[in-house]
């Protein structure tokens, strides 16, 4: 297949098609992980209380919400890309994340309209986990799939790259909106990052439809083997290897959120301030950023099998 795709895919339609997936997967991961980066404002807003730490418990319960769902979402979305094609996949996930980040913020406070916010919360927060779980697997695999020879490796590397800058945009606009007066910023000033979501998702919506599908796929269709049932097929195929992965990416999964726990736990807890708090963070993601082509790299030089060792022993 992938001697096909090289003759038929030019570099000007690769380049295209990696734009548009990491624009999109930007806006999904922004989107995904602001909620983390506003944790200590959105347990003002929505679980007022005299404990502070009952109130942040309650957001971070709400934000583990969106991890429940997403296995489930990265089992349905991704057994519907499988069989109708990533690109329709990938242009409804963006919109169903960005939907539901405008949600949160829009949604009134405690004070405004009681018990009702808080569930709200926790109705965006499991759409948002739905549609994560569609889109990490989704744009992986587009990128993957649009990859010359011999560098899958680096074009898969974007979904982390971006996810990295997602974070890091995340963190400088909570910087700039921290300098607002405290007033102003519960009042209306938290809510901007995440109504900026919509606008960003319709842009990537447009992006995501102007792509062509991916040429495996594209072949798979024309040759009539687009497999009927995906999932059952890659359970009784490649059951063994999917747990064995899963095990691997549990481990890097836990260091990424814990960049997006820090902000809350540094202050609340070790009372650093919340600037240097977000400094360190800024700091950690930009490794982060550089490590990501280095070891995509690796992978194709030394294998797949090695980088992964050297990733789980680096910390």
């Amino acid at each position: 297949m992938s001697v096909g795709v090289e003759r038929t895919v030019g570099a000007a339609e690769r380049r295209k098609a990696i734009i548009a997936a990491t624009i999109g997967n930007f806006v999904e991961w922004y989107d995904f992980i602001i909620y983390g980066l506003f944790a200590t404002t959105i347990a003002t807003i929505f679980f007022p209380s005299e404990d502070r730490f009952t109130s942040l418990l309650a957001t971070f319960a709400i934000f583990g919400v969106s991890f429940l769902v997403r296995p489930l979402g990265a089992l349905i979305i991704g057994s519907y890309g499988d069989r109708m094609g990533r690109r329709t996949t990938l242009a409804a996930v963006i919109l169903l994340m960005s939907g539901a980040t405008f949600l949160i913020g829009v949604t009134p406070g405690y004070e405004t309209i009681g018990i009702f916010a808080p569930i709200i919360l926790a109705l965006a927060r499991a759409l948002q986990g739905f549609s994560a779980g569609g889109e990490f697997g989704g744009a992986t695999s587009f990128m993957v799939e649009y990859a010359p020879e011999g560098r899958r490796g680096l074009y898969g590397s974007w979904q982390a790259f971006t996810q990295g800058v997602a974070l890091m945009v995340g963190l400088t606009l909570g910087t700039l909106l921290s300098s607002l007066p405290e007033e102003q910023f519960l009042a209306w000033g938290w809510r901007l990052p995440f109504l900026a979501a919509l606008p960003l998702g319709l842009i990537g919506l447009y992006l995501r439809l102007q792509m062509e599908d991916t040429p495996n796929f594209r072949a798979i269709q024309e040759e009539r083997e687009v497999e009927s049932a995906p999932l059952r097929e890659t359970i009784r195929s490649h059951g063994g290897n999917i747990l064995k992965v899963i095990g691997v990416i549990v481990f890097g999964t836990s260091l990424t959120y814990l960049l997006i726990f820090l902000p809350t736990y540094l202050p609340e807890v070790l009372g650093v301030s919340s600037s240097q708090a977000l400094t360190a963070n800024l700091i950690g993601v930009a490794c982060l950023l550089i490590s990501c082509p280095i070891v995509a790299v690796l992978s194709e030089t030394v294998g797949r099998n090695p980088s992964w060792s050297a990733r789980l022993s680096g910390p």
